[in-house]
């Protein structure tokens, strides 16, 4: 093969042949010889341009290089190929070009052994830039070629191909995710290596925080797609909008702080090796997601293994929970956040009802139906669905990632741990007795014989007592609207409730309306009125202390009451004329027989009637049963420490039932005699001014109204002999009142 000098001079002389050194005197002496020469040259490159493919015709001003350059294995003096393939160039991106217009400072033959380096940047001087600013350009002058490759060869060329060149492990991974899967059946808008890494000539290291595959930028890059609205309904992509719930989760907030170890995109999902979610090999497959997470949970994820939900996952129940479960996928929240399916308030409701409510999964696994309705109906759950942010829920009990089954030594709700576990909260709790079944449900389901028998007493009592309530006021209210009764306001006014008493009815007034308020709005939390109360349970528990506070206020009413009973002559006939009599059972009947017409003989009754004195003993009653079940309640701790746990359900059950009771009592019996009942509408005003109209005791209380007109004429007879002795003006305390003789004075004997 001739050296590269000497092919230099040949293409020198088939160029320009006129040139040589012997040219005009080989002319003259071989005229012929020079002149199929001259037309040898002519003829040729007309000839060649015949005979040659299309595309090497553009470029015939490079023949002379490719005379040297297009033969293969064509080398320099430094041993260095520098052979051209015609036909590849032809067929590349710069096929267009010519052998000069690259390198331009090429301008005689033979040109010099060195030849200036052809410039990229003399074409491409924006990508030139932008390469100086990436990963790529520590590869230096080889960094064009090491992606585009021979400068006289460059193809189009797909990016996962050329960039696995380099990148090999990161492209097999890639051909075999869902996003290559994609772009082999032809999508569109599948992602190819720039989609993700930016711009060819300005790839960044994920190390760099301007990089779009960095941590902090990985997000918004995923969002282009994953985020677009269009594109998931196209792919018919189900799942809302990830990147916006992870940005609001506790990963995306902590990344956008800095903080470079919180998980991104890539973390969970992969870089290159993504799979759909059903895929065995994901990470983020149902099986994988504890692996996955334990990535940076490690200790966690180690503890959820061992537990009754990972070995059920482990074991193959795709209905075990795992970690996503329960604390959800993109919007994962810490458990102090209100929001959060793992917080105090919305764990047992939101996170763990979601299986363990569920019949399906309940016949499936053999798991127990009644846990999250008795927890909803203990004191701890009621006091949850209110806001309470302290109280026990789910996790308090069973732990949070280390949940055993009870029958496990290990577990804290193994009856061996319970003191413990319950101690946790209520100090000595099962120190005296062992702490009996949690899951109690006091209205319905299996629990104690004794809250049983609770039970069942006022599911009897309540629908009689109230159903009397109602026949009677009803049948009352239809027998005087015949026959007209009305009130009278003329005449004098009957002293009906001494100061003392005024201060004891609006005691309770006071007390039992905040009671059955706040307590009702522990039952029934989601109601309409309840929730002015519970505004600030989530930071200061407003209900239970009104309600205590309202329930010391009762108490303190009755024992006001007692003393002043038990201090004052005249308030010991009011309690000696409340006690029940044999006559009050005459008089009910009577009032019913009058009132259906079976008898024309109105009944007549003593100072206080039946109605009057079932209430107030009602009323003694009901405020000590509230009082000893509600103490129960208030101080749980004791009542944990030395009573079995049955004493504190029966509390619960006898709490509620009472206070039903004891509401509707009012609502139906009590504003029936001072409101609706026609002798008295619209209202008694003794709770106002502790009198009412005698003309309402003249019919139905005649002996009792005679008796306070004789007391009154003694009392005015001996005035009027006191004043004339004292020569004192009359001072009556009103025109023609009675007074009641227990209720006229407070003055103690």
């Amino acid at each position: 093969m001739p050296s590269c000098h000497e092919e230099q001079l040949r293409c020198r002389d088939l160029r320009n042949p006129c040139r040589s050194k012997n040219w005009f005197a080989g002319y003259i002496r071989k005229p012929f010889g020079c002149a199929i020469a001259v037309a040898r040259s002519i003829l040729l490159p007309f000839l060649a341009c015949a005979f040659m493919p299309t595309t090497l015709v553009a470029h015939t001003a490079d023949e002379p290089c490719l005379a040297c350059h297009g033969q293969p294995g064509f080398t320099s003096s430094e041993g260095r190929n520098v052979s051209i393939n015609p036909q590849k160039h032809a067929a590349s991106v710069h096929g267009i070009l010519g052998c000069a217009d690259c390198h331009s400072t090429v301008k005689d033959y033979p040109h010099a052994a060195k030849v200036v380096k052809v410039r990229c940047s003399t074409c491409h001087a924006e990508e030139a830039s932008r390469l100086s600013q990436s990963v790529h350009s520590t590869l230096g002058e080889s960094a064009c070629q090491s992606c585009h490759g021979n400068a006289h060869e460059i193809m189009t060329q797909a990016a996962p191909t050329k960039c696995g060149q380099c990148h090999e492990e990161a492209a097999k991974e890639f051909r075999e995710s869902v996003h290559s899967a994609a772009a082999a059946a032809g999508d569109p808008d599948a992602p190819q290596c720039f989609s993700c890494h930016g711009s060819a000539h300005l790839i960044r290291s994920s190390s760099d925080v301007t990089s779009p595959v960095s941590k902090k930028n990985l997000p918004a890059t995923c969002a282009v797609c994953h985020s677009n609205r269009e594109f998931l309904s196209r792919h018919k992509i189900p799942f809302a909008p990830p990147v916006e719930l992870y940005r609001q989760s506790v990963h995306g907030r902590a990344l956008a702080n800095g903080d470079r170890s919180a998980a991104s995109c890539s973390d969970c999902h992969g870089s290159h090796r993504i799979f759909g979610a059903r895929d065995p090999r994901s990470t983020t497959n149902h099986w994988n997601i504890a692996k996955t997470c334990g990535q940076c949970h490690t200790q966690i994820a180690g503890i959820y293994l061992t537990s009754v939900h990972g070995q059920a996952m482990k074991a193959g129940s795709f209905d075990a929970p795992v970690c996503t479960d329960c604390h959800g996928e993109h919007l994962i929240l810490g458990p102090r956040d209100a929001v959060s399916p793992v917080s105090a308030a919305r764990v047992s409701t939101v996170t763990c009802g979601r299986c363990h409510d569920d019949e399906r999964l309940a016949i499936r696994y053999n798991l127990p139906m009644d846990r999250v309705p008795s927890y909803a109906d203990s004191y701890h759950g009621l006091a949850t669905r209110e806001g309470s942010q302290t109280v026990a829920n789910c996790a308090s009990c069973h732990g949070v990632h280390n949940i055993l089954p009870p029958s496990d030594p290990r577990s804290a709700v193994n009856s061996a741990n319970l003191s413990k576990t319950c101690g946790g909260c209520h100090a000595g709790a099962g120190e005296h007795f062992t702490i009996g079944p949690v899951h109690v449900q006091t209205a319905t389901g299996p629990t104690h014989p004794v809250v049983k028998a609770v039970r069942w007493f006022y599911w009897l009592v309540i629908p009689l007592t109230l159903g009397f309530m109602v026949l009677h006021n009803l049948v009352d209210f239809t027998a005087k609207l015949i026959r007209r009764v009305h009130r009278a306001d003329d005449g004098p006014m009957v002293v009906r409730m001494s100061q003392s008493f005024l201060v004891v009815h609006w005691g309770l007034i006071v007390s039992f309306t905040v009671l059955v308020v706040t307590g009702f709005a522990l039952k029934y939390p989601e109601a309409f009125w309840a929730q002015p109360l519970l505004i600030w349970e989530g930071h200061f528990a407003f209900r239970g202390a009104l309600h205590r506070a309202a329930a010391i206020l009762l108490i303190a009413t009755i024992a006001y009451h007692i003393i002043c009973v038990t201090m004052n002559r005249r308030q010991r006939e009011f309690l000696v004329a409340m006690l029940p009599k044999p006559t009050d059972a005459t008089n009910l009947v009577q009032v019913f027989r009058y009132n259906l017409g079976l008898s024309n003989n109105e009944p007549h009754f003593p100072r206080f009637n039946y109605a009057e004195k079932l209430e107030y003993w009602a009323l003694i009653w009901g405020v000590m049963v509230m009082a000893a079940s509600g103490g129960l309640l208030w101080f749980d701790n004791f009542t944990l420490r030395y009573f079995p746990k049955w004493v504190t359900d029966a509390a619960t059950a006898v709490h509620f039932y009472e206070a039903l009771l004891a509401t509707f009592s009012i609502l139906l019996w009590h504003f029936y005699m001072v409101i609706f009942d026609l002798s008295v509408y619209p209202m008694d005003t003794a709770w106002l001014t502790g009198k009412s109209p005698a003309d309402h005791f003249r019919h139905s209380r005649p002996e009792y109204l005679r008796v306070l007109e004789a007391e009154q004429a003694t009392d005015t007879l001996s005035a009027d002999l006191s004043r004339k002795e004292n020569h004192s003006e009359p001072a009556p305390d009103g025109p023609g009142d009675l007074s009641d003789p227990s209720a006229a004075k407070d003055s103690s004997d």
